[in-house]
């Protein structure tokens, strides 16, 4: 008997139908989204404890690679060092203080621009200028591994570059559990971000934008063009500790009457949304047209367009060269929906997945946010370098223009801010399609619970 992939279990995981409601808070307050004590209270309680996505390994590709990650007014340093490891410090030197690094770049040794004290990649204070000037020489030699720069736990799990700033913080695998086991066989460490890579300010709160991607109620009001591509009516949800998952069958069975062609129209469609299924359709087709049977060209009973999806898929990833064999059929075409908690959201699929997380905006507006948005597809070895896109940022008052899904939610979680800052309106009335935004919220309540309660 076979051993069972890890994506059977949310190809198996509970119908919305079967979901115990009395352990949701199916009403939250809305003061988490526009408060300042409740923002406040965010950034020691949640923030400056938990795990959070900073980048990319592709960013820091070679030895002296660094990036500077901002959270609140608080500034880390990523970097990869001489043997290769990526390490994070405060972004302060040890002697006044100074912000050593802003942006990204690559360096053999970190110098503060103020009085050039220099460190290595390892963080070690390695040079002081002038040190004999005053007769301290002895003293600052003696204090080097005391004058380092201060280390922050940085670990890496799919190509993402975790830190946490609590020095006593459980391990990343500790924080992940079962969802590292179900993410690993998509292999995205092998993936690179390719055709979409972007941060930009949002006029909402961080939450707005995980909420938004937790749900897929709002498909009908939003995205009228994607109802034809997902049965929200057999959507599965798992529970992991402060993390979820949930999966929609690709398909249109809760569309009355829609013909083959319809189906098969809508596959045609998803390289829109979903770039990296455009190598797997001259299979699709092919495969179509050799199950058509009769005049009419029905499909013999049981064989479905998804099916002959997920056939497709298999055939042309794994001619490419991805493994393929950890993943279940509806990995291959199915859209699975992960949220790292805190804000860490992944739609994925065999050999791509669309990325999205938002972090508080630098500036302390609890109204404001930068979101990052990209997609990754899987590429052989060698050609990943050529296709990897790195972040861009969008200057301020500016604006990227993203493909039509994504433009319509950046469009509707402004407009969303808007209502929830009238102060009338204390509290959201989540419906059951809703069960992740209630359990991401519990999850939160419990981050922020006061810790001597």
């Amino acid at each position: 008997m076979g051993t069972q992939l890890p994506g059977a279990s949310v190809d198996t995981a509970p119908l919305l139908s079967e979901l115990d409601f009395t352990e949701f808070p199916m009403r939250v307050d809305t003061a988490r989204y526009c408060a300042e004590d409740y923002h406040r209270r965010e950034r020691d309680r949640l923030w400056s404890r938990c795990w959070q996505v900073v980048g990319r390994e592709e960013e820091l590709a070679k030895r002296g690679d660094w990036l500077e990650y901002r959270l609140f007014d608080q500034s880390f340093l990523l970097l990869r060092d001489g043997n290769g490891l990526i390490r994070g410090f405060v972004n302060a030197c040890r002697h006044r203080g100074n912000a050593l690094c802003e942006g990204r770049g690559n360096s053999a040794r970190l110098v503060c621009p103020y009085h050039r004290w220099s460190f290595d990649l390892e963080g070690q204070l390695v040079g002081v200028p002038r040190p004999d000037f005053d007769g301290s020489l002895e003293e600052f030699v003696g204090c080097r591994e005391e004058l380092g720069l201060i280390a922050v736990p940085v670990e890496c799990f799919a190509g993402f570059i975790f830190l946490n700033p609590d020095s006593e913080a459980p391990s990343l695998a500790d924080y992940l559990g079962e969802i590292a086991t179900l993410l690993a066989p998509y292999r995205m460490q092998e993936m690179v971000a390719c055709g979409l890579n972007v941060r930009e300010s949002l006029d909402c709160n961080w939450k707005v934008v995980m909420d938004a991607f937790q749900e897929g109620y709002h498909i009908q009001g939003i995205h009228p063009e994607l109802v034809n591509a997902m049965d929200e009516s057999r959507e599965r949800y798992r529970f992991l500790g402060d993390h979820s998952v949930a999966t929609a069958p690709f398909g249109a069975a809760n569309t009355p009457d829609i013909t083959l062609e319809q189906q098969a129209e809508a596959i045609r469609g998803l390289p829109a949304t979903f770039p990296g299924v455009a190598d797997s359709l001259p299979a699709f087709e092919r495969l179509l047209q050799e199950n058509r049977q009769g005049q009419a060209g029905h499909l013999p009973e049981g064989v479905t367009p998804r099916l002959l999806l997920q056939q497709a898929m298999r055939e042309t990833l794994s001619a490419r060269g991805l493994d393929v064999s950890g993943l279940t059929d509806t990995q291959m075409s199915d859209n699975q929906f992960y949220l790292v908690f805190p804000n860490l959201f992944l739609t994925i699929h065999a050999g791509e997945a669309t990325f999205i997380s938002a972090v508080p905006h630098p500036d302390g507006d609890p109204n404001r946010c930068i979101w990052h948005v990209s997609n990754f597809q899987w590429f052989p070895e060698t050609e990943r370098e050529a296709q990897k896109l790195l972040p861009t940022d969008v200057p301020e008052g500016e604006h990227f223009n993203y493909f039509l899904a994504l433009e319509q939610d950046f469009d509707q979680m402004q407009r969303q801010q808007k209502g929830l800052r009238n102060r009338a309106l204390t509290h959201l009335a989540l419906s059951r399609q809703e069960v992740r935004l209630a359990h991401f919220h519990r999850q939160l309540d419990r981050w922020q619970a006061d810790p001597e309660s």
